[in-house]
């Protein structure tokens, strides 16, 4: 929590304001009464199967390729996901291939399992497949393996980059030609905020093969729901569902799966998102905007299609920390893009935690504070 006085754009949470916790209440209410004990059971291994459905027919209307519900596998989130992914198909001394920079908890979850993290190479469209593919061989040369890629091509957590369908055609393509399994981090398709459709998943691009995409409905619904989602082939779900884990405990989250799978069957997701990004784009809007008319014209913004951050390049003559001071000592709190592994210095500014209002003061109050040469 941030001090008593101080604007905090460092988390990406949602705003309370923007979690309807009614519409969730009658879910939870909804999914007894149609389920009665059996939702307060276990659980299938793989998920219950009315959640894996609903979800499968809200993949299939956003993406190419028409999902199943055995192309998925019920999870408490992205985090549990990936340790459990590392888990599985890393061993120690491994190394994961990422973005630089790149979501920085993931880091932390990689560090965990004594794998290293090995920063590829981007440009405005995302990662190089080209360097992607150098460093696949320079790794497997030196005697070590690539335990996978983790590549986050939509609205990209820090950057908001989103990687078009050319670039995600050409990943997988070098990505197959080197047998390197892509983990796809898709925490934030659901929160496009100009309209317009984003690229197919580099899971349907690949018809599942030699690709993992995690999901969670931390970032549209609640993070206290401890849901998300693991697509992929059939016959990785079922080997991922086979674990002891799985046999001893069930599904995760078995009944907030139920609530949300009445969520997606009664319309009730659809219209909480479109009011989300109706919300979460305002929001942008007063934050990025302000900052543009205000910020000396060497800071760079780049544009946001959707998610919920905004990245901010800081020019030479303002050391990062520096930033990170200034900004703390007006009263807002930013995260540096160090953090996040990030080779040039920046600042990630999160707005889905405050409303419009705040986000302009905060705006402006950076701005101040970054506008004088030391």
């Amino acid at each position: 929590m941030a001090p008593t006085g101080f604007l905090d754009l460092g988390p990406g949470y949602l705003d309370p304001e923007l979690v309807t916790t009614d519409t969730i209440g009658r879910a939870y209410s909804a999914a007894l009464a149609r389920y009665g004990d059996t939702a307060l059971a276990y659980g299938h291994n793989q998920g219950a199967l009315p959640y894996r459905a609903a979800l499968a027919r809200h993949l299939t209307r956003t993406d190419s390729e028409p999902w199943m519900p055995s192309h998925l596998l019920t999870t408490s989130g992205t985090s549990q996901a990936l340790d459990m992914l590392a888990s599985v198909f890393s061993r120690p001394d491994d190394v994961v291939l990422a973005e630089a920079p790149t979501y920085d908890l993931a880091l932390n979850i990689f560090r965990d399992h004594g794998l290293t993290v090995s920063a590829v190479r981007c440009d405005a469209d995302g990662p190089d497949p080209e360097e992607m593919e150098r460093t696949v061989e320079a790794v497997r040369a030196s005697g070590r393996r690539v335990a996978f890629a983790y590549l986050i091509p939509t609205f990209h957590n820090p950057t908001a980059r989103l990687v078009p369908t050319a670039r995600r055609t050409a990943l997988i393509a070098a990505a197959h030609r080197r047998n390197l399994l892509i983990v796809e981090d898709d925490a934030y398709t659901d929160l496009s905020l100009d309209g317009t459709p984003t690229p197919p998943s580099l899971t349907a691009l690949a018809k599942w093969e030699g690709v993992l995409r995690l999901g969670t409905f931390s970032k549209t619904l609640a993070p206290g729901m401890r849901l998300g989602w693991l697509g992929g082939s059939p016959h990785l779900c079922r080997r991922l569902a086979d674990r002891g884990v799985a046999h001893s405990g069930g599904s995760p989250s078995h009944l907030t799966s139920l609530a949300v799978a009445q969520l997606m069957d009664d319309g009730g997701y659809v219209e909480h998102l479109e009011q989300l990004r109706a919300r979460l784009a305002q929001r942008r809007e007063a934050l990025s905007v302000t900052l543009r008319e205000h910020l000396p014209h060497d800071f760079t913004l780049r544009p946001v299609h959707g998610g919920l951050f905004v990245w901010v390049g800081i020019p030479p003559w303002l050391p990062e920390q520096e930033a990170v001071g200034r900004a703390s000592a007006a009263g807002v709190l930013v995260q540096p893009g160090s953090r996040f592994g990030s080779r040039e210095p920046a600042v990630r500014l999160a707005y889905s935690a405050h409303p419009p209002t705040r986000l302009r003061s905060a705006a402006a109050r950076l701005a101040g504070a970054w506008r004088q040469k030391g």
